[in-house]
Parts: structure tokens; sequence; C-alpha cells
């Protein structure tokens, strides 16, 4: 996880881990003993102005139900000099196993697809709009990278399981049925599309850094 990488990485350095649910604090806490942990809502933070020298947020950007609210937070809590760094998965439709399941959810449920994964840790893909939102929170002098990596799986099956029972499409899912059912019905779709056995798809995610306006001399 990205906490134990900043552990090993910045060995000097002072880690604090944040996450809205306290199961997930007292999980990474276990998982990553290295840093502090904090429950804490990130349109709230509870630190002190000017607290640290760099904010990671690690494809949790697009969750967020008031995106400049949460930039503002963390302009108010980064030092003179610090960044903000942040990822962000592109369209559905550049991230192979995810467009996948967007087709065999679709065929699953013809009548009502969910539409969770494409609207909400797929639907902050755009740029200018991200640019502009760092902008209201007090963030710029941005850069930007694409990053396009392949992801590996086991089996369709192993990635239909994940998504449909470990993510809030899960909710969605249930609404409209019996999820077990459901997800054996994506799976088979998954399996159809990507074949059985170990299956490998493309991702493309978005890293980008900003940091505040620099404070005039005096």
């Amino acid at each position: 996880m990205l906490t134990n990488e900043l552990v090993t990485a910045l060995p000097v350095a002072e880690v604090t881990a944040t996450d809205l649910n306290t199961a997930m604090v007292e999980f990474g806490s276990r998982q990553a003993p290295g840093a502090e942990w904090r429950q804490a809502d990130a349109l709230d933070l509870p630190f002190n102005n000017d607290r640290f020298d760099l904010v990671a947020c690690q494809f949790g950007v697009m969750f967020f139900p008031d995106k400049l609210a949460a930039f503002a937070e963390v302009r108010r809590v980064l030092a003179p000099g610090g960044a903000l760094l942040l990822s962000t998965w592109g369209d559905v439709g550049t991230h192979g196993f995810a467009a996948a399941l967007v087709a065999g959810i679709q065929r699953a449920f013809p009548d009502d697809p969910p539409t969770f994964l494409a609207t909400v840790p797929h639907g902050y893909f755009d740029l200018d709009r991200v640019v502009a939102d760092l902008a209201a929170g007090g963030l710029g002098d941005l850069c930007t990278q694409t990053v396009t990596l392949d992801g590996h799986a086991d089996s369709a099956a192993g990635v239909a399981a994940g998504f449909c029972t470990g993510t809030p499409l899960r909710m969605e899912m249930a609404a409209r049925g019996d999820l077990e059912a459901g997800t054996r019905a994506v799976a088979a779709e998954l399996a159809a599309l990507l074949g059985e056995g170990p299956v490998t798809a493309s991702m493309t995610a978005y890293v980008v850094e900003a940091r505040p306006p620099r404070r005039p001399p005096g």
C-alpha cells in the first residue's frame, strides 16, 4: 500500500495516514505500523495549519463529495513549499478490467445497469476539471502525468467477485436482485470478454502534483 511505500522511501519522515472509516484505520495500522494512523474526514482535516510537507491521495479524490472543500483543506494543512500528489483513474474505457465489467454489468442488468464504476471511480478523469477544482481550492503550479500499466488477475471470476462484492457496486447490484446470482452473471460475461484463466488488461490513470502559490517575502 502507499503508506508502506512512503514509510520505506522516507525513513526519517513522520508519516500520518488517514481514512474516514475507523475499521480501515485499525486495519491499516496493522498493515503499516510505521505510520501514525488517524480517522479523518478529507473535508474537515483534524490537523493544524501548515502541518505537512506532502499530502498524498491515492485514488481517493474521486470519492470526495465536495472536491473544492477537500482541496482547500489540503491547502490549509500544507506547509510553505509543500505539495499535493494525487492519482485518479482515467475514463472507464481506458481501464481494461473496468470496461469489461461495465459491459458485463450492462448485459447482466439490461433494464437498469448499475452505474457506480463509470460515474465514481472513473468519473473524475477530465484534467481540465481537476485543474479548475485545484485552483478553486487554492492550489496551482501543476504537473500532470499519464500512467498506463498492465493489471493482472488470476481469473475473470476473481475480478468480478472483487468489484461486485468488495466495492459500493455491491449495493447497487443487491438493490436489483440476488447479489450472488448477479455476480455469477457478471463473471460469465467477463470470462467471455477476457478469457478463461489468468487475465491481463491495461489500466490508465493520471498523477497530478499541485502546490500552494508562493507567499511573498516578508
